[in-house]
């Protein structure tokens, strides 16, 4: 499979997540502790929203292994952001190009996601027919993660993303009982508009790939006060990932099978995740 990480916070370079922490996501890509496998060199790529620039993001997506990619480590170095993603890939079928590389990017939206659809050479043209034929054209590449991506745009992601996601899952699932795949849906997800940052655990035999999120700066604070890492964010500041990034005891926390994460300004919110028919509000 592959791994991932979520930014929301106070900007800072990309190279204090995606290099130096103990267990970074370049680590990550070469020693996975908690995927399917423990390499992930199948491409990589990052998304991030420019402090008081274009609301759309900016992405960087490569096909070759991360941890050798020296054009990847100078631009860590030097970009500073307040929201990216970042995504390092273990094909699970698909071509290794750049058009399959995580995040996608449609409009000011990112998304990226980390599981499969089992079974989708068969379910494969049933989803894409369901994609608005005007959202079609903007599909680059051939991996179920984009077509779930664009399925979710299609029921309503830009106004109603929780139930867009559910939505989506649900026509996933109806898909799949249509061509007796059974369980068909594995997935982590981290979504954004620049602003808010959304993340879902869930797969239709409950038994998901791993998520956490970072517990609350300042509870951090509180429990080692001696630590300047956490002295320079804001208390708003949350990392979500596939794996924790170090062994500071009580830094991460479980998020719960089948449910959502939502960082926003104030109160983040967690809520029960739950596959909904299309046409189905929230």
């Amino acid at each position: 499979m592959c791994r991932w990480l979520a930014y929301s916070g106070s900007p800072i370079l990309l190279e204090e997540l995606l290099y130096k922490p103990e267990h970074s996501l370049i680590d990550q890509s070469m020693h996975a502790r908690l995927g399917v496998g423990t390499t992930n060199g199948d491409g990589f790529g990052v998304g991030w929203y420019t402090p008081g620039g274009s609301p759309e993001p900016t992405l960087f997506r490569g096909t070759g292994p991360a941890w050798g990619d020296e054009n990847l480590r100078e631009l860590a170095h030097s970009v500073r952001s307040g929201m990216f993603l970042a995504h390092i890939r273990a094909s699970t079928g698909t071509p290794v190009q750049q058009t399959n590389c995580h995040p996608f990017r449609h409009g000011r939206w990112l998304w990226l996601h980390n599981g499969r659809i089992r079974g989708y050479p068969k379910l494969k043209r049933t989803l894409t027919l369901s994609v608005d034929p005007e959202l079609f054209p903007c599909i680059g590449g051939s991996t179920d993660s984009e077509i779930m991506f664009y399925l979710a745009l299609t029921f309503g992601l830009e106004t109603d993303p929780i139930g867009s996601v559910e939505r989506m899952v649900g026509c996933v699932e109806e898909a799949g009982r249509q061509h007796d795949i059974d369980n068909p849906v594995q997935m982590t997800i981290a979504l954004t508009e620049g602003e808010r940052l959304w993340a879902f655990r869930y797969s239709s035999e409950r038994n998901s790939r791993s998520l956490y999120c970072s517990t609350a700066v300042d509870t951090l604070r509180t429990m080692y006060p001696d630590n300047p890492a956490l002295q320079g964010v804001s208390d708003e500041t949350r990392i979500v990932v596939s794996e924790p990034l170090g062994g500071l005891v009580g830094a991460w926390q479980p998020v719960a099978e089948s449910s959502y994460e939502l960082v926003k300004p104030g109160i983040d919110v967690v809520g029960p995740f739950e596959p909904a028919l299309v046409g189905a509000g929230r």
